[in-house]
């Protein structure tokens, strides 16, 4: 159990056996709270999303991969995806025969501009049809690249006892809920020790770090489907903007305003 989709619609998994060839691109849209249930194939799958922000997650950890990220899938891992706002995202399929080089977890890759160009070209050659020697060179590249890709550990762990998952549900649902762990002891019938103690066991990192994750997580989602900082600030419980942006500036280097025209500029 982790983040409530039971109200998200499911979308079809496409049905591939096999991939025609060691690399394969799909371009697909995926519109706001649709999901790929979870699932997994033959091959590894490297997810970008070039407009909206996307949900993925593994096990019990959770990520939020915007247009400046990639999620990496390998082969036979069990995921979900799904769109926190509408996307539009490209799928490359990696045969494992050119993939060596990759992780066999699941992770997080920023995408350089380099990676992002190389992507944009094999769209409009595999949109054309085009086979060539040439389109072969941009996949070599791509393979190239993708070895070379920074990482990021950055990612949402989810308890899995019913307690804990009960206070990271509603967290979750409602970020601006300022009750402390003597509150959420009242409330879950245990001490505010018993909570901490089992939150580090069962997530790996403390209660405070796992809202501030949970806030910069939300923060990424509404930056992507609204302009208005103070709403946002609001939203996500922080009593002024500025305490939003530098929480955000210390987790991305620039302010909110700043990274969503770098977004932007990107799509």
């Amino acid at each position: 159990m982790s983040i409530r989709t039971d109200d998200w619609i499911p979308e079809h998994v496409p049905d591939i056996q096999s991939l025609p060839r060691p690399i394969l691109l799909r371009s697909q849209h995926l519109p706001k709270r649709h999901l790929f249930p979870r699932h997994s194939h033959p091959w590894n799958q490297f997810v970008y999303a070039i407009s909206g922000t996307l949900f993925a997650a593994i096990e019990n950890s959770w990520y939020v991969i915007s247009p400046e990220q990639a999620f990496w899938v390998p082969t036979g891992v069990v995921h979900m995806t799904g769109a926190l706002q509408d996307v539009e995202f490209r799928s490359l399929y990696l045969d494992d025969s050119v993939a060596a080089r990759l992780p066999r977890n699941g992770i997080v890759f920023s995408v350089t501009p380099l990676m992002r160009s190389l992507i944009i070209e094999l769209t409009e050659l595999e949109a054309r049809g085009e086979r060539s020697d040439y389109a072969q060179r941009v996949e070599g590249l791509i393979v190239d690249q993708l070895a070379r890709l920074p990482t990021e550990s950055f990612h949402l762990p989810w308890p899995h006892s019913p307690m804990l998952l009960k206070m990271c549900q509603e967290l979750f649902d409602n970020p601006s809920d300022t009750r402390d762990v003597e509150a959420w002891g009242r409330e879950l019938g245990a001490s505010p020790r018993t909570i901490h103690r089992r939150f580090e066991r069962e997530v790996g990192i403390g209660l405070r770090e796992w809202r501030n994750r949970l806030r910069f997580f939300r923060a990424i989602d509404l930056l992507g489907a609204s302009d208005n900082i103070t709403e946002i600030a609001l939203e996500l419980g922080y009593s002024t903007p500025s305490a939003f942006t530098y929480m955000f500036r210390q987790r991305m280097g620039c302010a909110p305003r700043e990274w969503r025209r770098t977004i932007r500029a990107t799509q």
